[in-house]
């Protein structure tokens, strides 16, 4: 059973009326929108277990909306996400599948579309407390809350890049809360997540993508 402070039963300030399928849904909507490096033009959401049954309800959909476009748990905006989607030309959908069961009853995928074509698909858990956890990035088991400056490298699956990234950490003396390597087989794609309790320096990107296996690399600072 997973330990719940004070703060945690308290919740965070927000816009809806629970901390799980709004405000939890509005910061992983948030964070799918850090994630992603171009404007997004369109977004459809995946919804499992109960957000796929109480999503309208709760104003789930709404706050999953204020989340990709930029909107804090507590921005009264949320309320008018639809308005302010179409606003800025965003397309969006829900789509409910309550045949899946999924590890978390509070489960979203978010399929995004950016200006130039590119595509992501994020999967985030609203675990309580408004807190969150993400752990799928295109299809790839993945896990990080947000809660820290969060580093993402996608990298070739090849010996000696794990090695590089902590070198390019402790040659500007990152602390390293979380340091984890994620990849579906041998060989192929994987993601490596680093989360620091500090912010991380820009420049160490420039020093990752010197090994040619570094494919990509996302920042989410505190």
């Amino acid at each position: 059973m997973e330990f719940l402070s004070i703060f945690d039963v308290l919740g965070p300030n927000m816009i809806g009326p629970s901390s799980s399928h709004t405000a939890g849904a509005a910061s992983i909507g948030r964070m799918a929108q850090r994630m992603f490096p171009e404007r997004i033009v369109s977004v459809k959401f995946i919804l499992y277990g109960s957000f796929a049954r109480t999503y309208q309800g709760h104003g789930t959909d709404k706050a999953l909306l204020g989340g990709i476009l930029g909107f804090e748990t507590d921005d009264p905006r949320i309320r008018e996400s639809f308005h302010w989607a179409q606003e800025q030309g965003l397309s969006y959908s829900y789509t409910t599948d309550e045949e899946t069961v999924p590890e978390h009853p509070n489960t979203v995928d978010i399929e995004i579309r950016g200006c130039t074509g590119r595509e992501m698909c994020v999967r985030g858990e609203s675990t309580g407390g408004g807190k969150i956890k993400i752990t799928r990035i295109n299809g790839i088991h993945v896990e990080f809350t947000g809660e820290y400056s969060t580093l993402i490298v996608k990298q070739a699956d090849k010996p000696g890049v794990a090695a590089h990234i902590s070198q390019c950490l402790a040659a500007r003396n990152v602390n390293i809360a979380f340091m984890r390597l994620f990849r579906e087989k041998k060989g192929d794609i994987a993601y490596t997540v680093v989360e620091s309790d500090e912010k991380i320096p820009e420049s160490i990107l420039t020093e990752m993508k010197q090994n040619p296996a570094v494919l990509e690399i996302l920042l989410i600072q505190l």
